[in-house]
């Protein structure tokens, strides 16, 4: 037996009528690029609601340090290369090396390799950095938009401006954006 379905009534209202995905192509996207990071906004707050998309190069040397948001989720997916990567409470918050932390659970920093998904709840510390001399590439989305959108703007431009980083300007830029850093930033 063959049931034919009415027609779906059409929609009045030409707004609702009309919803666009949005597309990226590789190597497309807004970038801020600074000696010590290049970031490529993919999705960002006016396409999506829920996260920010971007895909990230790290430069050997670069560690972004251990850091921990009150609101913000964040997902990581390691495209290329090799990053030392931190994602869990330790037993205790030394204010260096967070690469020597491990958990009451026995979890201590990973060394990812393309495919490793980290995925960051708030109220999780995390850390990634680049020990290798070959730049890696990963995939990071954030929830909601758009704060690290405008973060990561703030930052490179901090970054760009040459020199040590201005310590003092990053504590203040992250703690406006829901970061609270647990130790440095560094790059070479």
């Amino acid at each position: 037996m063959t049931t034919i379905e009415p027609p779906l009534p059409a929609i009045e209202d030409p707004e609702l009528a009309a919803v666009d995905g949005l597309l990226v192509p590789p190597g497309q996207g807004r970038v801020v690029e600074t000696a010590a990071q290049r970031v490529t906004f993919k999705v960002t707050g006016s396409h999506s609601r829920t996260s920010s998309t971007f895909e990230v190069e790290v430069p050997p040397g670069f560690d972004v340090g251990a850091h921990v948001h009150t609101r913000s989720e964040e997902l990581f997916y390691v495209l290329e290369g090799e990053l030392d990567v931190l994602a869990f409470e330790p037993r205790v918050r030394t204010p260096d090396r967070w690469q020597k932390w491990e958990s009451r659970s026995g979890s201590r920093v990973v060394r990812a390799t393309p495919g490793t998904v980290i995925a960051v709840p708030p109220g999780c510390p995390h850390a990634f950095a680049n020990p290798t001399d070959s730049p890696a590439k990963m995939f990071f989305q954030a929830s909601p938009p758009p704060d690290h959108e405008r973060y990561f703007e703030e930052l490179l431009e901090i970054l760009r401006s040459g020199g040590p980083p201005d310590h003092a300007a990053i504590e203040a830029l992250r703690r406006r954006y829901d970061i609270e850093q647990l130790t440095p930033l560094r790059h070479r």
